[in-house]
């Protein structure tokens, strides 16, 4: 478990040092991420997003453990 947190928390670092670079990718504006903007009401789900996202990790995840 501590081995976990601590790759947890350098993954955490390394994402947030490079998030000038990934934030180019327009990841969040991607065709088929739900925006909805009312008069005081503004919802955003980045459904595509979530999905790229998991199946890229899914995929690093299937890679370490073998």
């Amino acid at each position: 478990m501590q081995r976990f947190l601590v790759i947890l928390g350098a993954a955490l670092v390394v994402v947030g040092l490079a998030w000038p670079w990934l934030a180019k990718l327009g990841l969040g504006r991607l065709p088929g991420d739900i925006h909805i903007e009312r008069d005081g009401f503004s919802f955003h789900f980045p459904i595509v997003t979530c999905v790229i996202i998991s199946l890229v990790l899914s995929f690093l995840v299937s890679l370490f453990r073998k």
